[in-house]
């Protein structure tokens, strides 16, 4: 019985030193780790940016970025001013593109101020205003930038997704996809509307950028739906700011 009982003391014992030493070098990983994530992290958004506002190097059909090597200098270069909103607050920060828009939308819900980040950028004599946006797709979270002009016209947006479905509403990333936003109006008659996308929209070509509709993606409608609501929520909050550049 002895023997049993020191056995299961030895087997519980080397457990728990086990879970000790591997969340330790998780631990260690994960700090060590730390800079590298944060650096792509930083990257990826400044990518994110400059693509809504049209720098990068597409081709023809591709949606590609500015490259990693270049992405600090041309965001230095387009990006003029980057803003905070909190309520009736407009201030400058420049590190507003590190604001985490996930967890300002949580901060909303319980009540408290939102921070909505606002790049002001330059590129061929426009200004571009970028707002950075996230909803819900069919599986996971989807997030995007929209670039607008002083009226809230679409001048370009980049989206992409957590886990839409491949070949299906995966595709909100792109080009044909994303193409179809530039010069569509959020307004109407002075009022705040925002984009759909439409299933039902008889504009396959996108011709029309009065009809506050693109195309919708053939198999993807709950993920579009998601587009359209995201675009919806979260750029009506940027509104009373665009009536002060009026």
């Amino acid at each position: 019985m002895s023997k049993k009982t020191e056995g299961n003391v030895y087997t519980v014992l080397f457990a728990i030193g086990m879970v000790l030493v591997v969340g330790a070098l998780l631990a260690f990983t994960a700090s060590s780790l730390r800079p590298t994530i944060d650096a792509n992290k930083r990257i990826e958004k400044q990518q994110n940016i400059l693509y809504a506002m049209g720098v990068n190097d597409n081709d023809e059909s591709s949606a590609i970025f500015v490259s990693k090597d270049k992405v600090a200098e041309e965001f230095s270069k387009y990006i003029k001013k980057q803003l905070v909103i909190e309520g009736e607050n407009v201030t400058e920060d420049a590190k507003a593109y590190l604001i985490d828009v996930k967890k300002q939308q949580t901060a909303a819900k319980d009540g408290k101020t939102r921070k909505l980040p606002l790049f002001v950028g330059e590129k061929d004599g426009k200004t571009f205003y970028i707002a950075p946006i996230r909803g819900k797709g069919l599986w996971d979270a989807i997030w995007g930038y929209v670039a607008m002009d002083e009226k809230m016209i679409v001048q370009g947006v980049y989206f992409d997704h957590a886990g839409e479905t491949a070949g299906l509403g995966s595709n909100i990333k792109q080009r044909y996809f994303m193409d179809d936003f530039a010069g569509e109006d959020l307004m109407n008659d002075g009022s705040f509307v925002g984009i759909k996308v439409a299933k039902g929209n008889n504009d396959p070509k996108n011709q029309d950028k009065n009809d506050n509709e693109v195309d919708a993606i053939a198999g993807a409608t709950i993920t579009g739906d998601g587009v359209s609501a995201m675009i919806k929520s979260e750029l009506r909050q940027y509104v009373p700011y665009f009536k002060t550049l009026k």
